[in-house]
């Protein structure tokens, strides 16, 4: 019998370790001791840890820390759900002798379990990783017991690229884009929302024509992303946003308004 260990208890670790511990043995572990399930560890801590789910934050220390968690628990798969810049999984696959899966996560914090649950759970590997056929089944079978449909992307790159360009940039592109049709629509002293109503029925037909609240892009996720990608364009998003909040006084709370 062997076990599922997520480490990291955060707002997606946390909701990774609910989701798979319906059907498998999986138990939590975090460096704030006081956020894990003490008894489920040590209950199964002579249990070898068959996948090893990786939900930690990314930062310039995330491939050595990866290492250690890999030292400390020995598994035979690792899974990165984690948000990382690219070809990270690459890097991670030609220093390690186990399989290397990245699936990245998707879904709004507040309700991360329901949206893993209805969200596709995209996963790839590296060509030349070990036991690849079988690395990838063993997933598609986790996800499948815990009712999550799962689907295999050609190449790690492809799937860190699009969980940082088509979704948070874009999301924040969107936002950004809000934000400077708010700023000349207070120009001009006209409602924003009756502006924007001019596009409805183009948005209802076509679905090209989407009205985003222009509020303060705060959160961890659209701006810290853009680190992961270092590109001067995308970059905008940071500049107008942090201008943004110093002309529009209630910029922080205006999508809650606009939300309602």
């Amino acid at each position: 019998m062997k076990k599922n260990t997520v480490v990291g208890l955060g707002e997606i670790g946390s909701q990774i370790l609910k989701l798979i511990s319906k059907n498998s043995i999986s138990v939590g572990y975090d460096i704030d001791k006081n956020i894990m399930d003490h008894k489920s560890f040590i209950k199964y801590e002579n249990l070898k840890t068959e996948i090893l789910h990786v939900c930690i934050p990314f930062n310039n220390k995330f491939e050595s820390n990866l290492i250690s968690l890999y030292n400390k628990f020995n598994p035979e798969l690792i899974v990165i759900h984690s948000t990382v810049s690219p070809y990270t999984t690459k890097k991670i696959q030609d220093l390690l002798t186990i399989p290397i899966i990245y699936s990245a996560t998707r879904g709004v914090h507040k309700r991360m379990l329901h949206d893993l649950k209805r969200y596709t759970k995209f996963f790839a590997i590296e060509n030349n990783a070990p036991r690849k056929k079988w690395a990838c089944s063993k997933f598609v079978r986790l996800m499948k017991n815990s009712n999550v449909k799962a689907m295999r992307m050609t190449n790690p790159v492809t799937l860190e690229l699009a969980k940082i360009i088509c979704d948070t940039s874009y999301y924040g592109w969107l936002i950004t884009y809000a934000q400077l049709s708010n700023l000349i629509a207070k120009e001009h002293h006209v409602d924003y929302n009756e502006m924007w109503s001019f596009s409805d029925e183009i948005h209802k037909f076509l679905g090209n024509r989407p009205k985003m609240y222009p509020g303060f892009i705060g959160g961890h996720c659209v701006i810290p992303n853009l680190e992961l990608i270092h590109n001067q364009t995308l970059d905008m998003i940071r500049t107008i946003n942090a201008q943004y909040a110093k002309k529009v006084k209630n910029a922080k709370s205006i999508a809650q308004k606009y939300s309602k």
